[in-house]
Order: C-alpha cells, then sequence, then structure tokens
C-alpha cells in the first residue's frame, strides 16, 4: 500500500493541549511604530519559554481571524493619531495583555490552531491540511473505489487532524467521513501492534460505538473512514449547531443557551456509562470523552475515536484532570470527562471553573448527586466513583435499555498485554505531569504568601524587634568585655597591699572579710612615710567608666577568687 511505504519518521512529542501563558515584558518604539516584546511559556516551566515580537497589526490580523467564534475580546481599538506618546504605548500595552489572558485561558480559543501559531510559530508553522492532503492522495492511489467529495475544514478542535467528506464511487449518494492524524506524545504501542489494534477497530460491535468502516495506521500517522452523520454529534445537539461548521464557530459563543430535557440526560447517560464500563472491561484504554466525540442515531449514542488513545492523542479535557493528582487512571479520567459532558447536557454549556462550588437548578436533584459526586473539590481530592457506582445512582438505575445487539470486540491476549503497558505508560506521564505542576502550585502559593501585604508587616515586625535584641545583646557584650579588662588590670593580677586603695575588688572584698580597726589620725608634724614604707602603687580606676560596667563587674564578682592577705598596720608613728 503506497500510504504505508512513505511515512514521515516519528511521533510527534509536543503535548498541543499543554497551556501557553504569555507576558508582554517590554515595547519598543521604532520609526513608524511600536513593538511589544512577549514572554511565552509551556506549561508550569519557566525553562520552557521564549520571546516573540509582535506589533498592534498582528493582534488586530489574529483578532478578525478569531471573529468568527462570535466572541467580544477585549483588544484595544486602533488610534491613528498620537499612537506613539508613550502613555499611550503604556495603556495600550496594559491592554493588549488583557486581551493575551482571555484567549489563553478560554478552553476552546488556547486549543486553536490560530492562538497557536500566533504565540509559538516555530512549532505550528506547518500546514496540516498540506499534508493530511498528501497522505489521503497516496492512500487513494490503492484504494481506488474512495472518492474525496470536499475537505470538513477545521470541524474538529485538533491542529494535528482533519477530516474529509468522502464516497464510495458505485455508491455516490452515501457520504463517509474521513480523518487522518498524527500520531501524539502517549503513543506507546510498537509500530507492529499499533497497526493491528487499528485495523481491529473495524471489527468492533457494540450498540453504542460508532461503527468505523475502514481503519489503517503507519510509522507516524493514521487514516480512519466512517458514516457521515447529518445529524452531528451530541455537542451539535445541545450547542443547535451545524455538524459542517467550524468548531470555534459552532461552539464558542452558542446563540441560546438550553439543556437537554430529563429523559435524555438520563437515557444517553446511561448508555454512555454502558459502553465506558464495557470499553473498562475489556483492557481497551479510552480517556477522550466529550460531548463532540458521542454521535446520534436516532435516540442513540454511539462512541467515537477510539483509535485516539492508540495513537497516542492526548484528552481534550486534559488541561483540567492534570490539576488533580487523583485522576491518574485512564478509568478516572473516563469519569471526570463525563462529568464534563452530564454538566453540559443538564445546562448546556461547559462549566465555568473546575472544581464547582455550586450548581444552578437542574432538573432533577439525582442530577446534581451525580454531579456533585464528580466536579466538587471534594470528589477532587478524595477520587473519581468507579462506573459501576454511577450506573448505581438512581438517576440512571431505572433507565431501560432496548437494544438487544450483542456486543463484540475480540482482542488477542498478546496485544491486550501491549495495551496494559501503553496504559500504564499514558498514566505514567500524567502522574509525572500532575506532580510537577503540584510542585508549581506550592511554590506560587509560597512565594504569593511571601509577598503579601500582611505577611510584609510581618517581616517587619520581626526584623525591628531582632534587631532590638542585637542590640541589646551587643551591649550587653560591649560591657562583659569592659568589665572583665577592668578586672584584669585593677586588682586580679596585683597584691592589695594599701588599704587606702578604693578599687572595686577591694571594696566588695570588704562585705565578707572583717575590716581593721580605724586607723588613729595622724599628727600634723609627721614626716613623710613614702621614702621609708615600701607601697606599690595601685591603678586609678577609669573616670569615665560607665556605671553599667561597674554593676557588671559587681555581678560577675567571685569571692573564690580573692586571696587571703596579711594586713601590717603602719599608721602609728616610729620613732627611731
Amino acid at each position: 500500500m503506497a500510504f504505508m511505504e512513505k511515512p514521515p519518521a516519528g511521533k510527534v512529542l509536543l503535548d498541543d493541549t499543554v497551556p501557553l501563558t504569555a507576558q508582554i515584558e517590554a515595547s519598543q518604539s521604532l520609526h513608524s511604530h511600536t513593538e511589544y516584546i512577549i514572554r511565552v511559556q509551556r506549561g508550569v516551566s519557566a525553562e520552557n519559554s521564549w520571546q516573540i515580537v509582535r506589533r498592534y497589526s498582528d493582534f488586530d490580523l489574529l483578532n478578525n481571524s478569531l471573529q468568527i467564534s462570535t466572541l467580544s475580546l477585549p483588544l484595544p481599538p486602533k488610534k491613528l493619531i498620537g499612537n506613539m506618546e508613550r502613555e499611550f504605548i503604556a495603556e495600550r500595552q496594559k491592554g493588549l495583555q488583557a486581551y493575551l489572558d482571555v484567549i489563553t485561558t478560554h478552553h476552546i480559543l488556547s486549543n486553536c490552531e490560530l492562538v497557536k501559531k500566533f504565540l509559538d510559530p516555530n512549532n505550528y508553522s506547518v500546514n496540516y491540511t498540506e499534508i493530511a492532503l498528501q497522505h489521503v492522495s497516496m492512500f487513494f492511489r490503492s484504494e481506488p473505489k474512495w472518492e474525496v467529495v470536499e475537505p470538513l475544514k477545521d470541524i474538529g478542535w485538533r491542529i494535528r487532524k482533519k477530516y474529509f467528506l468522502m464516497k464510495i464511487k458505485n455508491q455516490p449518494k452515501e457520504r463517509l467521513m474521513l480523518s487522518w492524524a498524527d500520531l501524539g506524545p502517549d503513543k506507546y504501542l510498537s509500530d507492529k501492534d499499533l497497526q493491528y489494534a487499528v485495523k481491529l477497530l473495524s471489527s468492533c460491535s457494540h450498540p453504542y460505538i460508532y461503527k468505523i468502516t475502514f481503519a489503517t495506521a503507519n510509522e507516524s500517522s493514521a487514516l480512519v473512514i466512517r458514516p457521515f452523520s447529518e445529524k452531528g454529534t451530541l455537542k451539535d445537539l445541545i450547542y443547535k449547531a451545524k455538524p459542517k461548521d467550524p468548531f470555534l464557530k459552532k461552539y464558542c459563543n452558542p446563540k441560546k443557551i438550553q439543556g437537554l430535557e430529563l429523559q435524555q440526560i438520563k437515557t444517553y447517560g446511561r448508555q454512555i456509562l454502558e459502553v465506558l464500563k464495557f470499553l473498562h472491561e475489556k483492557g481497551f484504554p479510552y480517556g477522550h470523552l466529550h460531548s463532540a466525540n458521542v454521535m446520534l442515531d436516532g435516540d442513540t449514542c454511539k462512541l467515537l475515536d477510539l483509535e485516539n488513545s492508540l495513537l497516542g492523542l492526548p484528552s481534550f479535557y486534559r488541561s483540567y484532570f492534570s490539576q488533580f493528582r487523583k485522576i491518574n487512571t485512564l478509568e478516572g479520567v473516563d469519569v471526570h470527562c463525563f462529568g464534563h459532558l452530564l454538566y453540559e447536557m443538564t445546562y448546556g454549556r461547559p462549566p465555568d471553573t473546575i472544581p464547582v462550588d455550586s450548581f444552578p437548578p437542574a432538573p432533577s436533584v439525582f442530577v446534581v448527586s451525580v454531579l456533585e459526586s464528580i466536579l466538587t473539590c471534594e470528589a477532587m481530592k478524595n477520587g473519581m466513583p468507579t462506573v459501576s457506582r454511577l450506573l448505581q445512582m438512581p438517576l440512571f438505575s431505572d433507565v431501560l435499555l432496548t437494544n438487544s445487539e450483542k456486543p463484540q470486540f475480540k482482542i488477542p491476549t498478546k496485544l491486550k498485554e501491549a495495551l496494559k503497558t501503553s496504559k500504564e505508560c499514558i498514566e505514567k506521564r500524567l502522574t509525572e505531569e500532575q506532580k510537577l505542576i503540584h510542585q508549581h502550585r506550592r511554590l506560587t502559593r509560597a512565594q504569593s504568601h511571601h509577598g503579601s501585604e500582611e505577611e510584609k508587616k510581618k517581616r517587619k515586625i520581626l526584623a525591628r524587634k531582632k534587631s532590638k535584641r542585637s542590640a541589646y545583646e551587643s551591649g550587653e557584650e560591649h560591657s562583659a568585655k569592659y568589665s572583665n579588662s577592668n578586672n584584669s588590670g585593677s586588682g586580679a593580677s596585683s597584691p592589695l597591699t594599701s588599704p587606702s586603695s578604693p578599687t572595686p575588688p577591694s571594696t566588695a572584698g570588704a562585705s565578707s572579710i572583717p575590716p581593721a580597726p580605724p586607723p588613729p589620725p595622724l599628727p600634723p608634724a609627721a614626716p613623710p612615710l613614702s621614702t621609708e614604707v615600701p607601697t606599690q602603687p595601685s591603678p586609678q580606676p577609669d573616670v569615665s567608666a560607665s556605671r553599667g560596667a561597674l554593676l557588671s563587674s559587681i555581678q560577675n564578682f567571685q569571692k573564690g577568687t580573692l586571696k587571703k592577705t596579711q594586713t601590717c598596720d603602719y599608721s602609728a608613728p616610729r620613732i627611731s
């Protein structure tokens, strides 16, 4: 087969569902225009970032392209005169930052090719429609019975997956839909196992799985053909959209928001849970449930895109469940995605935030009960309920299924083992990503807390207290050093030979040693004794010593350091 002969090598390692964030770092004015320097980051790692330079005209061009969504986006208005003034440029930069914040946080816009090319031109410069046409043309060389009617431009959300409307030459009225997709970052099957598993999909028979007419894969991409439904998907029913319209036009801004009737919610929900249970029991990984992957066939829901997990494509809701570490299995992912789908069926729109704090009035309290078990903060912390548990809940337990078709999907034992290994690898990558996000969230919270005004005040108060304490301890240490110096210079190293010495140790010693009797007064004509009495000079204390040094010296005095002395009374007059 020519389709299998010349494939590009390797799988796509880039996960297109990882959110991009953009921050305008600076602006620079040239002769006739202003350029804005933008820092773009993929995921939570600051190392995975780059700079781009954009003019206002680039923003305007992007905004015009996004008008198909009918969303009111906050792009600052044009200004022809005075647009080079410093104040205007600063104000416009704030407005452009607000615009970037909106398009990078909107779930559908942030994943569309237009926004990705604007923020990451290096990774999204390829024309994927051209590549898809090349592969499809090679396929038709070996399979001439099919013919392309028209490309279904941008009807899906994936950048690397393209759709074509087809027909069989000998049955011109029957319409088929061909989808072509690159292999994704979660492709862990060997090429041989992948090709076998993809071909096996056409043999799957289940009342709630949409039939696949033909499927094949090579080392880099896959091609699947299935019947085209004019009624469209469950999402088309909810949003009252035309199936062939672009994804942005159909689902970004619905004209009328209205949920389904209670009986439809119960029946469709039960059918979807039954097929999820079937796939889980078969050990077949899915993880791609959302309302646009559920085809309507009368009153029956049928699951689409079973090939996605085999090809390693990331899930539509990955940016949501990757935030919660308890959703770490593909079974848990399916249940979480079912919560999104049930919310959409009930209220006619996706939830504003995940987790959901409170739910609007619903057609039944049983609907809210199921939603609370999946989408609340408590559910995210404790983990998802099983599909079997959901089937037992009152909302679905009393639904009667009338379809009697017996499910058939035989998977060889060897392939089952390969699917199990692939599933474990997918879950491992998810767990590692969740760990990085959790660490980043903790670091961000710590930095935010550290930089809060209240925390800054606390740190200032503690710094003052510490400064005062250090000053006090420094003063005490200085006093102690001076006291020790004073002790060693005045009394510790020289004997107390003169009773008239007013040194502090001599004064302190008088409190514990009985004082000598006071000498009688000297006669006025007594001869000087300085030549006959061998006395040693006693150093005088520093008159500028602080009172603190004296008190410290008294407090630090130890009686045991004193030496016993003998007092010789030379005060009496000597007659020679």
